[in-house]
């Protein structure tokens, strides 16, 4: 995943019990396909290198148990810590905020919802019968990434689609692999947990 080709698409099943999900770079290639751990106390996903589930490249694990500002740690499929994701708390309860900190333990990245609104209208027009599947096609939120001079590097932003299944992540400034990867990661995890939240 380190020479991943930008945009990169993540696409949710929505025939799955699973809330799994693949990631499909700009060719079109498979480059993860990502599946969340269901009844776990401790939020956890493996990111596998594609659907055939044959090789784990990442796992991503809750430090706490149902905790909303739990870090969520990154390893490497030999069990090496590459960095993590942290959600801000009481910060996240208007707009989604998370930190990225990298394997040294030093905060790198913030990502932020960029516009709160969205979020609630999607939740409003979610509550009423029938108008509840126009949802995914009315509100897209969008959520940049940027470093600590406040430069926007990444940004995702969900796509129009039925179910809201449909996610891209856009490359707006050069940066190492090492933190292509450990950007999308974190991206991965926190889409799985917004997403769920509505």
């Amino acid at each position: 995943m380190k020479q991943a080709n930008f945009p990169i698409k993540l696409i949710f099943n929505i025939t799955t019990l699973a809330n799994d999900f693949t990631a499909q770079d700009a060719s079109g290639t498979t480059i993860a396909y990502v599946k969340q751990k269901m009844f776990k106390l401790k939020e956890a996903i493996t990111v596998y290198e594609n659907e055939t589930k044959s090789k784990i490249n990442f796992t991503i694990k809750a430090d706490k148990w149902l905790d909303f500002s739990a870090a969520y740690v990154i390893s490497n499929n030999e069990g090496q810590e590459t960095g993590k994701i942290v959600r801000k708390g009481w910060a996240s309860l208007w707009k989604a905020e998370y930190e990225l900190i990298d394997q040294n333990q030093k905060l790198q990245y913030h990502i932020r919802e960029e516009n709160g609104w969205v979020k609630v209208f999607d939740k409003l027009l979610g509550e009423i019968p029938i108008l509840s599947i126009l949802t995914g096609y009315l509100f897209n939120p969008s959520y940049k990434v940027t470093n600590l001079n406040d430069e926007i590097i990444v940004r995702l932003k969900k796509q129009p689609s039925f179910f809201g299944r449909k996610f891209e992540i856009i490359k707006l400034k050069d940066i190492d692999s090492d933190d292509d990867e450990r950007i999308i990661l974190g991206l991965m995890m926190m889409i799985l947990l917004e997403r769920r939240r509505g």
